[in-house]
């Protein structure tokens, strides 16, 4: 079993010092040691990760096919974990291992004979953007509204909802910018108007950027935690609205598991109730285990949806002015987007041309980053102390001027 966590509630300012009050729960990755700024695509997991991962081999010893009676109570934690950082919305939490199988199962669920149009935005991670892709190439419609500027983002693809739309998808925070889209609520009024569905890409929300269905409580919310929630991979999760009767025409046998729909019509597929009905298949059940020990570690070291966001928006500032004071010529890196605090979600992203050799060059000197085409990304977690973001940045600048 999972052994206990002292649970040692930190402030933001004991965070910014070194020794940073959480770091010494994540001693197998060695935060205090390392410059890990990849915090937006890979956090470091809490080294209650690991017990709980041999909870898992445990309970297979000793139960064998019997486990899946305490693989369901794991289930349930992290259900019920997506669901809090989801605002504590109402509906159905289905569970897979990556959001690609939740997306695929989300879109042949769709009328796409009668409805064959996708309206969203070309700032969507692979996720949406290479199947909608594909989809194009057997005869979907698919609208890409630009993702700048993002101010007006929302508005924009609710312009594009028609009557010929099946569904609007649309990231809550856009992972090559990590700018914030705001005003998601004009999509899901103009979805409503136009008898469409709404999916929202949240993964890099949760746990960066608090999140709420507000105005949008009939969408489907598709998000993970192999980033800012420092689950690992293996853990995703599909908000279903109340009362959802779609019938995703892939579909696995798990939806069979649960109690089928009470009315049977022969030579017709029926779907479990609840949360089965996008259910997928025989899984590894490790990373429930593992997901349902780091949410219980989140709130024992009192790691909120809101205080996450205040350590976010200090790390991300810091960086933000370190960057600034450095005043490196902006035809070799620059910050394109200087907006509001409120505006950028859990990482920093600068713009050069050359930004793989820089990430190169930054990774010889152990500042782990990132870069996404000419977008280099600095991604701060909860574990760093200010000293150690200070010197990602400096290195940052010897780099470039070297």
């Amino acid at each position: 079993m999972t052994g206990p966590v002292e649970t040692t509630t930190s402030s933001l300012d004991e965070l910014r010092v070194r020794p940073n009050a959480l770091a010494r729960h994540y001693s197998a990755f060695r935060v205090d040691e390392r410059l890990l700024l990849t915090g937006h695509s890979h956090q470091a997991w809490p080294d209650v990760a690991f017990e709980g991962q041999k909870e898992a081999w445990l309970d297979a010893a000793e139960h064998a096919d019997g486990k899946w009676d305490s693989v369901a109570h794991k289930v349930e934690r992290v259900s019920e974990g997506y669901r809090t950082l989801m605002g504590g919305c109402a509906g159905d939490m289905t569970l897979d291992t990556n959001t690609h199988s939740l997306v695929v199962r989300f879109l042949s669920a769709l009328p796409l004979r009668e409805r064959p149009r996708i309206v969203t935005t070309d700032g969507e991670f692979h996720t949406i953007r290479r199947q909608l892709d594909r989809l194009v190439e057997e005869g979907l419609e698919v609208v890409k509204v630009p993702a700048k500027p993002v101010h007006t983002l929302a508005e924009r693809v609710a312009e594009e909802v028609d009557d010929r739309t099946a569904a609007a998808m649309i990231s809550s925070v856009l992972f090559t910018t990590g700018l914030v889209v705001p005003h998601l609520d004009a999509v899901a009024r103009a979805c409503e108007r136009q008898g469409a569905e709404m999916l929202v890409d949240s993964y890099h929300s949760l746990g960066v950027v608090p999140f709420s269905l507000e105005g949008m409580e009939r969408a489907f919310v598709v998000g993970g935690g192999y980033k800012y929630l420092q689950l690992g991979e293996g853990n995703c999760a599909l908000r279903v609205p109340p009362d959802c009767t779609l019938r995703p025409a892939v579909t696995g046998w798990f939806s069979e598991f649960a109690e089928l729909a009470d009315e049977r019509v022969p030579g017709r597929v029926a779907y479990g109730t609840g949360p089965a009905r996008f259910a997928g298949s025989t899984y590894d059940p490790t990373s429930a285990y593992r997901g349902a020990a780091v949410l219980d570690f989140f709130v024992e070291q009192g790691l909120t949806a809101d205080f996450l966001r205040t350590v976010s928006l200090h790390q991300v500032g810091l960086l933000e002015r370190t960057f600034l004071k450095l005043a490196l010529d902006p035809a070799t890196i620059r910050l394109e987007s200087e907006v509001d605090a409120d505006a950028r979600g859990g990482f920093l992203a600068l713009t050069a041309d050359d930004a793989g050799g820089l990430f190169d060059r930054l990774l010889q000197r152990g500042v782990r980053t990132d870069y996404r085409g000419d977008v280099l990304r600095f991604g701060p977690a909860p574990y760093h102390c200010d000293e150690q973001l200070v010197e990602a940045i400096s290195m940052l600048g010897e780099v470039v001027d070297g």
